[in-house]
């Protein structure tokens, strides 16, 4: 069915509401438009989807919500009546149309007789993953497109162990997802209907008050926070999402007593006004922050992104200035604080382990060798760090220390199963406050691990491609890198190309090839001389590839020009690929 036949069939479909109806006949005429919106089925991916809110069959509405969570449904009803009994948790976020999904998603769910828990209001996707588990749930699922523009919202699927799905379940709800291609034949009931046949729970307050408990288990060193919390200062945006409320619980209930919160974006705003684009990744995000971060004298200015699993922090340096950091810096503090403290109290574990991804800071490497740790990478994606977490507690292997992506998401502790920011605001305030206690701000803490481990500076850049054409070019790129690589850049010649969609590592110089041993992914990593790499991944819920780059340096100005060097010549490289097309 071609995409023009699509869009006539929904405007002649009695399922298909009046007011979804009329949004298409707004668009008649423009054949470019109707093609971006029905030209495909909006993916079901591995973690869910993510897409524009609009209607069409390649935009995120409430019949692809029920399309996705009739295929759940499916797939929970194979695991049979325990399973359904258990139930879904479904939490979501400050975002346009998010409580509707979440009940559309509740109803389906309710109509095959699954049990719904849904939360009474928005709540962060951690408190999601901590209530999977809380409540012995089958599955969860999260509405939010966490720091995406206003116009996209989407819906991602976790299971029983509180992480994302993981292969192969992943796969096989894809499957039963994909079989549906009937909008008419998907279950669903009122609200009403589902609670009178104890099927739709609401949840709240219970959830959140056993959540906030678990993390106060996890604070390392009580009495520095108790020396400093009267002097200590903590500016903070939710950036109209999800954090305000339990990030400023946790703050409170562990001690610290000057938190100010950016008044203009403290309230949950499905537009996002103050911010172009709600990401704590993007400096432009901290703008008010900053501004009130400079009026009170602020220690650590921090952000979370709307669904509060991601993390920003600004630093301040010794001349009062704020410095941003990188996913990669966070973590790293955050990494090497833990290791220092729990070494210095005598609980580091002689098992303990660490976890970054394949495009982490090769600076956790020289870290956990210094604590004797074990450092294992997984792809990107939080949920491989939920699935080793998994693989520890069954079989003893290791005791989880932490985890990070250099996307800004961490995670402290196994309450969660997914990078929590609400967690990570409370680590950073207690690692920030231990440096104010010996003399240091938190950039100066970041220079003395430099100065000890070496100079690793890291990257990334990105290239947008929309509609068909886009799609076509990004496979073009990764076909013709896996055709062709030069042999350096930079001046580092190239040691080793790991394909993950192959499964392979070459090793140039013996022309040997060996497994990556983890899961089959669409990414090429390329190792160059002495520790400089980059990586090409596309993403998995834009529509973009992505670049990563990273070097060592033995000074911070060396670092800094060995990455643009590569970074330029890679970009050169790829912008020739383009051309060439």
């Amino acid at each position: 069915m071609s995409y023009m036949d699509k869009y006539q069939e929904w405007l002649e479909n009695p399922s298909i509401d009046e007011t979804t109806k009329e949004e298409l006949r707004q668009i008649q005429g423009d054949e470019k438009e109707i093609e971006d919106r029905f030209y495909k089925e909006l993916e079901f991916g591995t973690g869910g989807l993510r897409g524009v809110i609009g209607a069409g069959t390649n935009r995120i509405n409430i019949y692809t919500i029920r399309k996705a969570t009739q295929g759940l449904a499916n797939y929970i009803k194979r695991e049979g009546q325990e399973a359904m009994k258990r139930g879904v948790v479904i939490a979501f976020d400050s975002r346009r149309f998010s409580p509707e999904f979440a009940d559309e998603a509740a109803r389906v769910l309710a109509a095959n007789n699954i049990t719904a828990y849904v939360f009474e209001s928005l709540r962060a996707t951690p408190i999601l993953s901590y209530a999977v588990r809380q409540l012995n749930a089958i599955s969860g699922i999260v509405i939010t497109a966490s720091h995406n523009p206003p116009e996209y919202n989407g819906y991602k699927v976790y299971w029983e162990d509180g992480a994302q799905i993981t292969s192969p379940k992943d796969e096989e709800i894809i499957k039963e997802v994909n079989t549906i291609t009937d909008y008419q034949i998907i279950a669903t009931m009122s609200r009403e209907e589902a609670q009178d046949a104890n099927l739709y729970h609401v949840i709240g307050k219970e959830i959140d008050d056993t959540y906030i408990e678990e993390l106060k288990k996890l604070i390392i060193d009580k009495d520095v926070i108790k020396q400093e919390a009267d002097d200590f200062t903590i500016v903070y945006t939710p950036l109209h999402g999800t954090g305000n409320v339990p990030v400023r619980r946790i703050l409170d209930e562990i001690g610290f007593k000057k938190v100010y919160v950016v008044k203009e974006q403290e309230l949950p705003d499905s537009e996002f006004p103050t911010v172009s684009y709600p990401n704590p990744e993007d400096i432009k995000a901290f703008e008010l922050a900053l501004k009130l971060g400079k009026e009170k004298d602020a220690d650590v200015i921090m952000a979370t992104d709307p669904d509060a699993d991601r993390l920003g922090v600004l630093a301040k340096a010794k001349d009062g200035s704020y410095i941003p950091l990188s996913g990669n810096n966070i973590g790293i503090l955050l990494m090497e604080y833990i290791l220092k403290r729990k070494k210095e109290k005598g609980i580091l574990p002689d098992n303990g382990a660490v976890i970054g991804t394949i495009v982490s800071t090769n600076m956790s490497h020289p870290i956990a060798k210094d604590y004797n740790v074990d450092l294992m990478e997984v792809l990107t994606g939080f949920k491989y760090i939920g699935e080793k977490i998994k693989e520890f507690e069954q079989t003893g292997s290791h005791e989880y220390l932490f985890g990070y992506e250099e996307s800004y998401g961490c995670l402290i502790g196994t309450h969660a199963r997914d990078k929590d920011a609400v967690v990570a605001v409370m680590g950073v305030a207690e690692l920030a406050a231990y440096y104010k206690s010996k003399g240091l701000t938190l950039y100066e803490a970041l220079v003395e691990l430099y100065e000890k481990y070496g100079f690793y500076m890291e990257s990334l850049q990105s290239i947008t491609l929309k509609g068909v054409e886009g799609v076509e070019t990004i496979q073009y790129i990764l076909s013709q890198l896996r055709e062709k690589m030069p042999d350096s850049f930079a001046g580092k010649r190239l040691l080793a190309a790991r394909d993950y969609k192959a499964g392979t590592i070459d090793h140039k110089k013996s022309g040997e090839t060996l497994s990556t041993g983890l899961p089959t992914s669409n990414v090429l990593y390329y190792e160059l001389e002495d520790d400089v790499w980059f990586c090409v991944r596309p993403s998995g819920t834009e529509p973009k590839v992505k670049f990563y780059f990273g070097v060592k340096g033995d000074t911070e100005k060396e670092a800094k020009q060995l990455r643009d060097q590569l970074e330029s010549e890679v970009m050169q490289y790829i912008d020739q690929i383009i051309q060439s097309k």
